[in-house]
């Protein structure tokens, strides 16, 4: 997958999570999801293709 600038990107998490420390926060960029640890904002994030992460999710449902 190429670099994706995530920069402007806007994270959120869980509302089920939304008062626990222990996260993960997720931004959509054009056909990329990141995923990071909330503890750490400017730390690094793992980047999927959007393909693969609509298929994670049908599987999770």
């Amino acid at each position: 997958m190429a670099l994706v600038d995530l920069s402007g990107a806007s994270w959120r998490k869980s509302s089920r999570s939304s008062d626990q420390p222990n996260c993960v926060e997720v931004a959509f960029a054009e056909q990329a999801v990141g995923v990071r640890d909330s503890k750490d904002a400017t730390g690094p994030a793992l980047v999927f293709p959007a393909s693969s992460w609509r298929q994670a999710l049908r599987r999770t449902s």
